[in-house]
């Protein structure tokens, strides 16, 4: 049993039932739920995600964040996304992060995050940072477009609990250093696709073109360079890759 946790076979979504249980009463910082299976496990708005019951990672932790802005709130998801990498980067290379925080295996994804804030004026006042983490699955039947796992990877079964102790470890200690200079730095060396000249396609005007990452702003914000030296801005899900 991981120290500070607590396990449950199956559940809806842990992010809402850590919500939940965070309502009733006040849990340590760093508080984290996880299960084998959820009934209606959440992607980011309008998705799911898909996980065979006992083979991958489910998890969401807790944090109280009240010493972050709420315009600064991005570098949860950068250290979020930099603890998992850091853990998967033991086992071989190829791990990026796909702007905003997916991560990534070549051009195949391993995980997903999805952060959900409590605001109390101007300050952040609890945040449940939810994961799911392909482990040892090694079918995969939604329509999801580039899954893969750790065991497909490595073609090797992996230690779940293992992997996940080590997560949670890691995200505390990013967390409670909270180095912003240092975490955005690694975050722009460690995103996907960095390098070169790569599509996007506008979500709004549904225009293709060809951009470079020039960096991602504290608030998140994805800054492109197109190939004709043009400046681009956009939000999470204002632009999509490919």
């Amino acid at each position: 049993m991981i120290k500070n946790s607590l396990y449950i076979p199956e559940t809806t979504s842990s992010n809402n039932i850590l919500s939940e249980m965070a309502r009733q009463k006040r849990l340590p910082e760093g508080f984290m739920l996880y299960t084998d299976f959820q009934t209606a496990g959440k992607g980011q708005p309008g998705n799911s995600w898909e996980s065979e019951n006992g083979k991958n990672l489910l998890f969401s932790i807790l944090l109280y964040p009240q010493n972050i802005k709420i315009n600064k709130q991005f570098i949860i998801s950068q250290l979020t996304s930099l603890a998992i990498k850091h853990v998967l980067d033991q086992f071989t290379e190829g791990f990026s992060i796909k702007w905003s925080n997916d991560i990534y295996w070549k051009d195949k994804k391993i995980a997903g995050i999805l952060i959900e804030n409590s605001l109390l004026r101007d300050k952040i006042d609890k945040c449940i940072i939810g994961v799911g983490l392909n482990i040892n699955q090694e079918v995969f039947k939604s329509n999801a477009p580039n899954p893969i796992s750790l065991k497909q990877i490595t073609g090797k079964e992996i230690d779940r609990e293992k992997v996940l102790s080590d997560i949670h470890t890691e995200l505390l200690k990013l967390y409670h250093e909270l180095d912003y200079d240092k975490l955005q730095k690694e975050y722009h060396q460690s995103l996907y696709r960095k390098e070169g000249f790569h599509p996007y396609t506008d979500a709004a005007t549904k225009e293709h073109f060809l951009a470079r990452i020039e960096r991602v702003e504290p608030d998140g914000k994805l800054i492109l360079i197109t190939k004709e030296s043009e400046q681009r801005k956009y939000y999470f899900k204002e632009v999509v890759f490919g």
